[in-house]
């Protein structure tokens, strides 16, 4: 009965190593940290200690997702165009991500947002913001390798596309081209998925010329958009992952053909329900069937400053209500890690090391 008594408990799956594939660069930067570069930049705030702001800039209830969006518009000045404010919240990024158990992180932004551009075209490399596109590629990268040296995580980025911005994605190609063996390992297309991509020859160019130079694709589709946009994404773009894709289930055929391809669903599962894109009802989620039919999909943060969240609060979530075990949370950041957009060989170092902590054996061992 003493050994018993002092026996250890049984480490909970969420200590155990993760992977997140989708998490928002301008989504995930410290309170305290746009609080300092407010004030030091002399820009207003709704509030200046983090618990007022986050009062204004977080939020609990689902809203819209024009009204999340607005989110950004109260704290980004502080941010964006600023160098010292562009390295840090990368390398502050992996900071967090680290203490949150994660050892690999894919975090997205857009490039031109970050750069405090503003929406209309430019010749292609002029500066039309308070920094270039590509100065802002460079100090991620540089926050981001900063942040790999110093808390043992691999951290890559992937550049957004935006959608009502097509001029800007023919740039976003030669920032991927450029920096593709330099942290950046894939392009995303985010943003109003009304505004499909067949519409602007610029995205669909974009994404041609990325998948012939070996550039990795993902898209954000399906989130509040119809199936129309995830089958636009697989068969237009030829994305490999598909940002949320919960609308999929609407179209049973497109479903069953993205199973039979093993393509990647990164799911969100609090952001989901706060910008309206789900049932608020997480016992309705679409996750929990993309749970019971074994697909192929990760669960991340998305943007955890609006969510005032970490990776552990999405993991609880899918815990408590979605029916989630411990042998799913290994099998979700197995399929994380063998989906993600590392080169093969940092790749199998990391599924190797996933096995290792799982005390699990590989399916097909090296």
């Amino acid at each position: 009965m003493d050994q018993v008594a002092k026996a250890e408990p049984s480490p909970s799956p969420f200590d155990l190593p993760k992977v997140e594939l989708h998490v928002h660069l301008d989504g995930a930067i410290k309170p305290e940290t746009i609080i300092y570069f407010g004030k030091k930049r002399e820009i207003p705030l709704p509030a200046y200690t983090a618990e007022d702001l986050l009062k204004h800039i977080s939020y609990t209830e689902p809203l819209t997702l024009t009204q999340f969006l607005e989110k950004f518009a109260l704290y980004m000045p502080a941010i964006a165009g600023d160098r010292e404010a562009v390295r840090r919240i990368a390398y502050e990024l992996v900071e967090m991500k680290a203490k949150e158990g994660v050892i690999c992180v894919e975090v997205r932004y857009s490039p031109h947002l970050l750069a405090n551009c503003k929406v209309h075209p430019v010749p292609w490399g002029q500066k039309e913001g308070d920094l270039t596109p590509d100065e802002v590629v460079n100090l991620v990268n540089q926050g981001l390798q900063d942040g790999e040296r110093d808390f043992n995580i691999k951290a890559r980025s992937i550049l957004c596309c935006m959608r009502h911005m097509p001029s800007w994605s023919l740039e976003v190609l030669e920032l991927c081209k450029k920096y593709q063996n330099n942290t950046v390992v894939a392009m995303d297309l985010a943003g109003d998925e009304l505004l499909m991509a067949e519409t602007f020859p610029e995205h669909r160019k974009a994404y041609e010329e990325a998948e012939r130079c070996g550039i990795h694709r993902t898209v954000h589709a399906g989130e509040v958009g119809s199936p129309s946009v995830i089958r636009e994404a697989i068969k237009v773009l030829k994305a490999e992952r598909i940002g949320h894709g919960y609308k999929v289930l609407e179209d049973q055929a497109l479903y069953r053909e993205l199973l039979d391809r093993n393509i990647h669903f990164e799911t969100c599962p609090l952001s989901s329900s706060l910008t309206g894109a789900c049932d608020p009802d997480f016992t309705k989620h679409p996750i929990i069937q993309f749970m019971n039919d074994k697909a192929n999909y990760s669960l991340n943060t998305d943007d955890p400053l609006i969510f005032n969240s970490v990776i552990e609060t999405d993991y609880t979530i899918a815990q408590q209500f979605m029916g989630f075990t411990e042998e799913e949370f290994k099998r979700v950041n197995i399929s994380a890690a063998q989906s993600s957009f590392l080169p093969e060989k940092e790749k199998n170092e990391l599924l190797n090391k996933l096995y290792k902590a799982y005390e699990m054996v590989p399916n097909n061992p090296s």
